[in-house]
């Protein structure tokens, strides 16, 4: 019982919380202990709600689990885990996050707080409204990372959450087209409502003007006048290819390969996009530092 109830918790998908320690790299200030400690109490803290999170809408989606080809090999949806044991999951990680907070500031708990709410809001209602399904997703990324400022006590560059923004869309489309691609064939409307009211044209073209959306904004914030002063050079527009090489690179995986809904197990199984995104992290570093 133990091991499904750390799959409910999924902690792979901690990875996402990551975003936390944006603002800690183009702040400059990730080899300063004390704030790099602040904003591992920060990715802690997100990280437990979102586990709670994910337990709640595995109990909300549990009978239109059962019908994906995918996610019917869940804890709940399998039946090797019941209801009651997945609810009493909450506590021990509710106790861990309460904790975590405690040693985080009132601005970020408000953030915490408002991440779980809307979450919840998702679990239960916005998940079947369309278009402002995405837009919910997208907001989880954006708090995530003014949470990370706000941990630390800095300034983020506004070009820098309109990046995030966009990349958050790009992939929650992207996602929603994988899906399209996976129950091709399926009762798509047992296994998820809102895929009815999308089609692949559609989320092509959210797709294709979030992936722009990313790219220019994150080139202007590279050249922004704030960038440049921080940083005490212009050489981090030389970081772009990589981003644009990453966007392309993940439409050719979703629209080509026809890879599946797990963002972080497409990325981690590329070949191409790991070794492209360590050649990013590693020229950001020497640019910035």
């Amino acid at each position: 019982m133990f091991l499904q109830i750390l799959k409910l918790y999924r902690i792979p998908h901690w990875l996402k919380n990551f975003f936390l320690f944006v603002p800690l790299i183009f702040a400059k200030k990730i080899f300063d202990l004390s704030d790099f400690y602040s904003a591992l109490t920060g990715f802690i803290a997100f990280s437990l709600t979102s586990s709670i999170v994910y337990v709640i809408n595995d109990i909300a989606d549990i009978k239109e689990d059962k019908t994906h080809p995918e996610k019917k090999n869940r804890p709940l949806a399998s039946g090797r885990l019941k209801i009651s044991q997945a609810i009493f999951s909450i506590f021990p990680i509710f106790f861990l996050l309460i904790v975590s907070l405690l040693y985080t500031n009132q601005k970020f708990i408000l953030l915490v707080s408002v991440y779980f709410v809307i979450n919840l809001f998702y679990s239960f209602l916005l998940k079947d409204v369309v278009i402002l399904d995405l837009f919910v997703i997208a907001a989880g990324f954006m708090l995530r990372v003014i949470a990370g400022a706000v941990i630390i006590n800095v300034d983020i560059s506004s070009w820098l959450i309109l990046t995030t923004m966009f990349l958050s869309l790009f992939l929650a489309a992207m996602k929603r087209r994988a899906e399209m691609n996976l129950l091709d064939g399926v009762n798509e409307l047992n296994s998820r409502k809102v895929l009815a009211k999308y089609s692949n044209t559609f989320l092509d073209q959210i797709s294709t003007v979030a992936a722009a959306g990313i790219i220019v904004c994150y080139a202007l914030y590279s050249v922004s006048e704030r960038t440049i002063n921080m940083f005490n050079t212009e050489n981090l527009i030389f970081t772009t290819p990589f981003v644009a090489f990453g966007i392309f690179r993940f439409m050719f995986l979703i629209y080509v390969n026809k890879k599946g809904e797990n963002t972080l197990e497409v990325i981690a199984k590329d070949f191409s996009m790991m070794i492209n995104l360590l050649l990013y992290l590693a020229t950001v570093f020497y640019v910035i530092y």
